[in-house]
């Protein structure tokens, strides 16, 4: 933990800007927080990379009053990182506080990420809310208010775009003039900038489309005002990378008022000295008890869902297993919804998703073009995962997808999974990390539809994945059905297997052939819970690799059966391997004879 912290000035404001937040720190117990000339949440609130809300968002409300208008200015600049944690349904007004806070920092802010946990019973209007505006989406015809006004920011921008649009109109006619000398051809010039300018100035003042591709790209042609019809945008790749990006007013910084707060500290010591550190103030009084900041009031009502969710027919999965190709009422609707910024990562842990959520994710995910990171970590999928895959496909064929690291786990598997890395390959063959992780088969082990998505006989792709890592439920590892996701990654350095069971003697044997032939950048092996008391010459033959660079075997049972000179063979082996770095193994019940052959490992530090 201290090693990932790089300044722990920055890791104290942090805390302190969460604690004086969420009310854990009371800052009217210390003189020198409760003074009307210094704000606790400005002075920290530059230093905040990552924030957590929690309960019934009472975060959110507090960050969007009008007395901390210049702290949500200062977070728009700083905060990377949002998170989400135990939500509880909640009214509309703070819904719309919700709405204000998500709009200024993800769609005009710096947030890249956004995380969610443990939400046992989402409150589905919430989900499709958060979820839809990290996309990018905000709904046509919203009025976004803030104290009684709308978004200033949209408002600059818009009045820039529309002001830009019209000075090209004017250039464009003067150059006719200057080029043309027929009288008629000047008017006629003249005519046309003056309706182009009319045009722009009293169209309708609805947000702009922002790609985060457009941000970067120097062309000088404008963006439409783009709308998304049917689940994927009405706009060309090609016509938005020619957006530019939006000359925005600098915002302005309010710098700490140093000599009000010397003038405190001489005023009145209270109950306090010169020589206590604040520091150990805050952190003696605001410990992080998130037991406390759970309410366990929940205010449920019968709410208009302010059209979050309608009906929608345009869901990419639709035909595919575990979807009905059917509208449904909680499918998010993009084709009254334009597009700003949005995050580049998506976590979702401990959320259960039922279908509808799942078909709504997956229509979000279909154009989400700027998200790099996927995790979906326990949340019931079953045979919604296929729903989620056919939005990722879809994606894939976007030439802007920068999707590169996908993680899904759960408690039970719906199919085998390798069936499944090999359905996510063929769908996604850019990925360069691939996680997939169950604890349990499926309970209805007999019923599961093993044949309904075809991977099996799909071809996979040459693919970019550098980094593959399965826990298998207790399945059998068949090299046969690994041999063809090898084969098509040649760029593999990492590979991990988990919790798999060998089906016969030969099957390691194998395995260690196809990933010396078909993945010569392999560096690091890590086997975890797979018996190989059985297997100490494959073993060995692992430690000679000189392609290998760090392997893992823990809790493998290598030592269960065998002697000291197993070991010493080890040992010998891993000695005479100088590029072998790292060789861990835990759990392998070695002290029994660790005592005896110590004295052999010599000054090699590497085991």
């Amino acid at each position: 933990f201290r090693s990932s912290i790089t300044c722990w000035r920055k890791k104290f404001l942090e805390t302190f800007f969460s604690n004086v937040l969420h009310g854990v720190l009371d800052v009217s117990s210390d003189w020198r927080l409760n003074d009307r000339h210094f704000s606790p949440l400005l002075h920290s609130s530059p230093h905040v990379s990552q924030l957590t809300l929690c309960n019934m968002l009472q975060g959110a409300v507090e960050l969007t009053a009008k007395h901390n208008h210049e702290v949500l200015e200062n977070l728009a600049s700083s905060l990377r990182i949002l998170k989400f944690q135990h939500l509880l349904s909640c009214d509309q007004s703070i819904r719309r506080s919700l709405v204000l806070l998500l709009h200024r920092l993800i769609h005009h802010g710096s947030v890249s990420q956004v995380s969610m946990y443990s939400w046992p019973v989402p409150d589905t209007v919430l989900l499709v809310l958060i979820l839809s505006m990290s996309a990018g989406f905000w709904r046509s015809g919203s009025t976004l208010a803030y104290h009684g006004s709308l978004c200033d920011l949209c408002r600059e921008e818009d009045k820039a775009q529309s002001q830009e649009t019209a000075q090209e109109g004017a250039e464009r006619g003067c150059n006719a003039e200057q080029e043309g000398s027929d009288g008629e051809k000047q008017k006629g010039s003249s005519e046309e900038a003056d309706a182009l300018m009319n045009s722009v100035l009293s169209g309708p003042r609805s947000p702009p489309l922002q790609n985060p591709v457009c941000e970067d790209t120097s062309t000088k042609m404008p963006c439409d005002h783009t709308s998304i019809q049917e689940g994927s945008p009405t706009c060309s790749s090609s016509e938005q990378l020619s957006c530019h990006p939006v000359p925005r007013k600098t915002r302005r910084r309010l710098k700490p008022a140093v000599g009000r707060k010397r003038r405190c500290l001489r005023r009145s010591r209270g109950h306090y000295s010169d020589s206590e550190d604040l520091y150990d103030f805050v952190f003696t009084v605001a410990r992080e008890d998130n037991s406390g900041l759970l309410d366990k009031t929940s205010t449920t009502e019968g709410e208009n869902t302010e059209n979050w969710t309608s009906s929608s027919t345009g869901s990419p999965c639709a035909g595919y297993a575990g979807c009905k190709k059917r509208g449904s009422a909680g499918i998010f609707s993009l084709k009254t919804a334009h597009r700003f910024r949005s995050v580049s990562t998506l976590e979702l842990f401990s959320i259960p998703l039922t279908g509808e959520m799942c078909r709504t994710l997956s229509n979000l995910l279909s154009s989400w073009v700027s998200l790099e990171n996927l995790v979906l970590s326990y949340n019931g999928l079953d045979a919604n995962i296929s729903c989620i895959l056919s939005g990722l496909r879809a994606l894939s064929r976007h030439p802007e997808c920068r999707l590169r690291v996908l993680r899904v786990s759960d408690i039970f598997s719906h199919m085998p999974c390798m069936e499944l890395v090999r359905c996510v390959l063929s769908a996604l063959p850019q990925l360069h990390t691939l996680s997939v992780s169950f604890d349990l088969k499926n309970q209805l082990e007999g019923n599961r539809p093993e044949g309904n998505s075809n991977c099996s006989e799909v071809e996979i792709p040459e693919s970019c994945l550098e980094v593959l890592e399965i826990r298998f439920p207790r399945e059998p590892l068949h090299t046969e059905f690994l041999l063809p996701v090898l084969k098509a990654s040649k760029s593999l350095q990492q590979l991990s297997l988990d919790s798999a069971t060998l089906p016969c003697p030969q099957e390691l044997g194998l395995l260690l052939e196809v990933l010396k032939e078909c993945t010569p950048n392999l560096k690091k092996l890590s086997f975890h819970d797979v018996n190989l008391a059985e297997h100490q010459k494959e073993v060995l033959l692992l430690l000679q690799d000189p392609g290998l660079q760090e392997i893992t075997f823990s809790f493998c049972r290598l030592f269960e059966s065998s002697s000291a000179e197993f070991l010493s063979e080890i040992i010998n082996t891993v000695k005479r391997n100088s590029s072998l770095k790292s060789l861990k193994l835990p759990g392998n019940r070695l002290v029994s004879c660790f005592g005896r052959e110590r004295a052999k490992l010599g000054s090699d530090r590497r085991t």
